[in-house]
């Protein structure tokens, strides 16, 4: 898409252009940048589709969850808050939801956050054993007999202290290998991949790793609600065996901008990228030392079947002449 290129390269989503916008009919909107990398790319593609479609004037704000959602409480700003980690919030988001005064557009990421252990994907297909947790607590040398757990102080490292001790992996010849940062857990995974090793451990979506690497999730059995609760609690005494559940990610605006805006509503209820699709623009992005907006060119360039559905008729047609294959 060479036409997109050169408008990011020109500066385009800081002005919408005229000849190809609803001029007058959307007016000024703010949208938050959360400070992290797909939070960024969401923004950009947002922001591009919002001006360039529909002819909004696009301030973007950069936040954080909780200030965000501050921000909209005292403020009735921004007008949408994007890839809102819904176990981020606190009470305040579902006071304002429960309130009418935000109105949640729908899910960003499908199926949201994904957390889970895994195995390298070369790894399951010659041993399809280790695709189930039964099959690596009985065959531990098929993963180099280690665990690759989350660094101190992160939440996933009170569930996974959990999951292993309700599986009792050091009591099946699985040894308990404590990241001592994220960086350690993800060059494990690298090393172990380039290498064509064996590596199993614990990691999320979307994210840089899970889209450079072939990877295949570890089937721990269904979610149990009440067992996962128990494992979030690192006094628990009960630990029980639970998969991860996908964190919900939402797209929240003001009801104030969805009664004003009802087309731009609709893109937002839209708006929804695929989680693996997202941690292939990570890995992209990473591997390119590419800006956000060039990640956002990226995903428009890649993934046009999922995105034009997100439109209306008007905004794909405004669309039309910029986003040419030429």
């Amino acid at each position: 898409m060479k036409k997109l290129s050169l408008m990011i390269a020109a500066g385009a989503f800081a002005a919408p252009m005229a000849a190809h916008a609803q001029s007058g009919e959307c007016g000024d909107v703010s949208i938050t940048e959360m400070n992290w990398a797909s939070a960024q790319v969401v923004t950009s593609v947002a922001a591009f589709l919002m001006e360039q479609g529909y002819g909004c004037n696009v301030s973007v704000v950069s936040s954080d969850t909780i200030p965000a959602v501050t921000s909209v409480a005292e403020n009735g700003e921004p007008d949408i808050v994007t890839e809102l980690w819904l176990n981020s919030t606190g009470d305040t988001y579902n006071e304002l939801r429960d309130s009418g005064r935000v109105v949640e557009a729908g899910p960003v990421l499908d199926p949201g956050g994904v957390e889970g252990w895994w195995v390298p994907t070369y790894l399951a297909e010659e041993h399809p054993e280790v695709t189930t947790i039964e099959g690596i607590l009985e065959n531990p040398d098929l993963v180099g007999a280690r665990f690759y757990n989350c660094p101190e102080g992160w939440g996933c490292r009170v569930v996974s202290d959990n999951l292993s001790a309700a599986l009792d992996l050091e009591g099946n010849g699985i040894e308990v290998f404590n990241a001592g940062s994220g960086q350690v857990l993800a060059t494990s995974m690298a090393d172990a991949v380039l290498n064509e090793e064996p590596w199993f451990g614990y990691y999320w979506g979307p994210t840089v790793p899970l889209g450079k690497y072939d990877m295949t999730r570890v089937d721990l059995g269904p979610v149990v609600d009440d067992v996962h609760e128990r494992n979030q609690n690192a006094d628990t005494t009960e630990p029980g065996v639970s998969d991860f559940p996908a964190a919900p990610i939402v797209t929240a605006v003001t009801s104030t901008f969805q009664e004003s805006n009802p087309d731009v509503f609709e893109l937002m209820q839209n708006m929804t990228f695929r989680t693996s699709d997202m941690s292939t623009v990570l890995a992209w992005k990473d591997e390119n030392n590419a800006s956000a907006d060039e990640a956002a060119v990226y995903y428009l360039s890649n993934f046009q079947d999922e995105w034009s559905g997100w439109l209306s008729d008007e905004a794909r047609t405004n669309l039309a002449g910029l986003l040419d294959q030429d």
